[in-house]
C-alpha cells in the first residue's frame, strides 16, 4: 500500500501528481479521499464534484478499482453539535461513475469529538476508524448481480497490492 497524500492538497494539487503516482505503483485500487481542503478555500461543489470526476476517471483508466471517500462540507456548527453529513456530492459521483463509496464515516469521525485532532482532522483513533470503514469494505467481488457498486454493501477487491490515497 502507497499512501500519496499530502497534508494540504487540494484536488488540483492531487491531480498534478496522480499520473505518475499510478504509472509507478500500478495500483490495484486507488481510494480517493480529496475535497476537504477544497471546501476549506470556499470552492464551490460543482467544481470539486468536476475536479473529483476528473480524478475518478484517471485512475479507472488507468485499470484501478476506485473507492471514493465521502467528505462532509464543512461546518463547525455542525462539527461542534456533532451533526457533520457527508456532501452530496459523493454519493451522486459514486453512482455517476460506478466507483466504490465509502460514506458516513469521515462525517461520524470529525463530529466525535473523541475522534478529531480538530474540528477538520481525525486523531489516531478517527484514523482507526477510517481505516476499519475502509478494510470493512475489501474483498472478493464487486457486490451482487444488478447493484452498482457504489452500493453501501458492495465489496472492494482485496487491499493486498498497492494503492494511493
Amino acid at each position: 500500500m502507497v499512501n500519496a497524500g499530502v497534508p494540504g492538497d487540494t484536488i488540483a494539487d492531487a491531480r498534478k501528481r496522480l499520473g505518475d503516482l499510478l504509472a509507478l505503483h500500478q495500483p490495484d485500487l486507488v481510494i480517493v479521499e480529496l475535497g476537504g481542503n477544497d471546501f476549506l478555500g470556499r470552492r464551490g461543489e460543482l467544481q470539486v464534484k468536476e475536479d473529483l470526476r476528473a480524478i475518478i476517471e484517471q485512475c479507472k483508466a488507468s485499470g484501478a478499482s476506485t473507492m471514493l471517500v465521502a467528505i462532509p462540507r464543512l461546518s463547525l456548527l455542525r462539527a461542534g453539535t456533532g451533526t457533520l453529513r457527508d456532501s452530496d456530492i459523493y454519493e451522486e459521483l459514486a453512482e455517476e461513475t460506478g466507483v466504490y463509496l465509502l460514506n458516513d464515516v469521515v462525517a461520524d469521525i470529525l463530529s466525535n469529538p473523541k475522534l478529531r485532532a480538530d474540528p477538520i482532522h481525525p486523531n489516531a483513533s478517527g484514523y482507526r476508524v477510517l481505516a476499519q470503514g475502509i478494510a470493512g469494505r475489501r474483498c472478493g467481488a464487486a457486490g451482487p448481480a444488478g447493484q452498482s457498486p457504489y452500493s453501501r454493501g458492495s465489496r472492494l477487491p482485496r487491499l493486498a497490492h498497492s494503492g494511493g490515497r
